[in-house]
C-alpha cells in the first residue's frame, strides 16, 4: 500500500472497529438483561453472568459485522466526497477502482473474520452457552431455590420454600409440577432436603400431601377431572426441568450448536424429522453465504458513493440509495432464508443476496459503458460564458518564439 491507501485504510479500519464494538456492546447489553435476574434474584455471581452472556458475543459480531462494514464504507466515502478529498484524488488521476482498493481490502478481511466466526467460533461458543444454561437449570437448581420466593425452575416446574436453613434444609415447601401433560401435581410438605445425583438435583420431602388432578378415562359417566389426594411421610422429586433430558441422558442440540458439515449432512442415527433436516440444510447454506455479504455490501457502498457525479453543495442521495439497497437485500435474505427452511428448493435465494450486489457493484466500479454518468450542473449563464471563453481563446493568436 502507498501512503494514500494507508490513509484511506486507517480511516476505514478505525471507524469500523469503533462502530462494531459499540454496536456489539449495545446488542450484548440489551440481550443480557434477560439473564440479570440470575444475579439479582437467584444468587449467581457476577463472574458467571459475564461468562454466560459473553458466550453470545461471537454470534452478535457475526451478524452485525457485514452491516457495519457497509455503513462505515458508505459514510466514509460520502464524507470524503463532501470534503472535496475525492475531487483531489480523482484530479491526480486515480480511478474509482483505484480509490476503492483500501475498502475492498478491509471488506475481504471482514469476510475472512466472519467465515472464522460462522464456521467455528459461533457453534463452539453457542454450545458452551447451552451447556451453561442446562447446568444452571438442572445441576444448579438447588441454588435457584430461594427463601420466600416462588422459584420457576423452567416453564413447568415451580418451587416455594418458606424458610431455608443454613445447612440447606427447606421448611414449608410447595411444589407445582406440570411436566406430565394433562396431570398437574401439587405437593405441600413440612420440610425437605436437597440431594445432588448424577441425573440432577432431587428434593426429599417429609410429612406432606400430594394432590394430582387426574383426567377421566374416555367413556366415563362423569367426564370431569378427579382430584386425587395422597398423604405421605417421605417422598422424592426430581428438580431437573426437562423430563426428556432425563430419559435421553442428554439434550438435543439446536442448529446454532452444529458445524456446517453437520447441518448439510445430518447424522441418520439422530432420527431427525424432515422439517428439522430442511431447516438444518438452509442454516448451513446461510452460514456459508452470510460472511460474503460483508464484501458484497461494501461493493454496494462503493458503487453508490463513487458512481455518482460530484455536486458542489453536497448530495445525500448516494447515502440514501445505498441504505435503501442494503435494506432491500437484508429483506431478501430474510425471506429467502425462511422460504429455504420450509423448502430447500429456495436455497439459491440465500446465495442471490450475495451474488446480486457483488455483480452490480463490480459493474459500476469497473465503469460499465452502458452506465450514464451525469455531468455537474453549471450555474445560469455559465454555458454562455464558457462559449465566449472558447471563442476568445480561438481568436487569440498562437504565440511564436522569436
Amino acid at each position: 500500500m502507498n501512503r494514500l491507501d494507508r490513509y484511506l485504510f486507517r480511516q476505514l479500519s478505525v471507524t469500523l472497529v469503533a462502530v462494531t464494538v459499540g454496536l456489539a456492546a449495545l446488542v450484548w447489553l440489551t440481550q443480557s438483561l434477560r439473564f440479570i435476574e440470575l444475579v439479582l434474584d437467584r444468587g449467581l455471581s457476577a463472574a458467571v453472568f459475564v461468562e454466560l452472556t459473553g458466550l453470545l458475543l461471537p454470534s452478535f459480531v457475526a451478524v452485525i459485522l457485514p452491516i457495519t462494514t457497509f455503513v462505515v464504507t458508505l459514510f466514509t466515502y460520502v464524507r470524503l466526497a463532501g470534503d472535496r478529498e475525492l475531487v483531489v484524488m480523482r484530479a491526480a488521476g486515480l480511478s474509482d477502482w483505484r480509490l476503492s482498493r483500501p475498502a475492498l481490502v478491509l471488506a475481504t478481511l471482514c469476510t475472512g473474520l466472519c467465515l472464522f466466526l460462522q464456521l467455528w467460533l459461533v457453534p463452539v461458543s453457542h454450545s458452551a452457552f447451552r451447556e451453561w444454561q442446562y447446568e444452571i437449570r438442572n445441576e444448579m437448581a438447588a441454588i435457584l431455590v430461594q427463601e420466600g420466593v416462588f422459584s420457576a425452575l423452567g416453564d413447568d416446574l415451580t418451587v416455594y420454600a418458606r424458610r431455608r436453613d443454613p445447612d440447606g434444609n427447606l421448611r414449608g415447601i410447595m411444589v407445582h409440577d406440570s411436566r406430565q401433560p394433562g396431570a398437574p401435581v401439587t405437593i405441600m410438605a413440612e420440610e425437605g432436603r436437597l440431594v445432588s445425583t448424577p441425573r440432577g438435583p432431587r428434593v426429599t420431602l417429609l410429612n406432606g400431601v400430594r394432590q394430582t388432578l387426574e383426567q377421566a378415562p374416555p367413556g366415563a359417566a362423569n367426564p370431569a377431572p378427579r382430584l386425587s389426594v395422597l398423604t405421605f411421610t417421605e417422598n422424592s422429586l426430581d428438580l431437573a426441568t426437562s423430563s426428556r433430558s432425563q430419559q435421553d441422558g442428554g439434550r438435543n442440540r439446536d442448529s446454532r450448536e452444529r458445524f456446517v458439515d453437520e447441518l448439510l449432512n445430518p447424522d441418520p442415527a439422530e432420527n431427525l424429522p424432515d422439517r428439522d433436516i430442511r431447516k438444518f440444510r438452509a442454516e448451513g447454506h446461510q452460514r456459508l453465504a452470510s460472511p460474503f455479504t460483508a464484501l458484497a455490501f461494501a461493493l454496494v457502498a462503493l458503487a453508490t458513493a463513487l458512481g455518482t457525479a460530484f455536486r458542489r453543495h453536497g448530495d445525500s442521495r448516494p447515502a440514501a440509495t445505498g441504505v435503501a439497497l442494503v435494506v432491500g437485500l437484508l429483506a431478501l435474505g430474510l425471506a429467502g432464508g425462511n422460504a429455504a427452511a420450509r423448502n430447500n428448493a429456495y436455497i439459491p435465494l440465500i446465495w442471490l443476496q450475495v451474488a446480486l450486489p457483488a455483480v452490480g457493484g463490480l459493474w459500476v466500479l469497473l465503469g460499465s459503458p452502458g452506465l450514464p454518468r451525469r455531468k455537474p450542473r453549471l450555474p445560469t449563464g455559465a454555458h454562455d460564458l464558457a462559449d465566449d471563453d472558447d471563442d476568445d481563446d480561438a481568436a487569440l493568436p498562437e504565440p511564436r518564439l522569436s
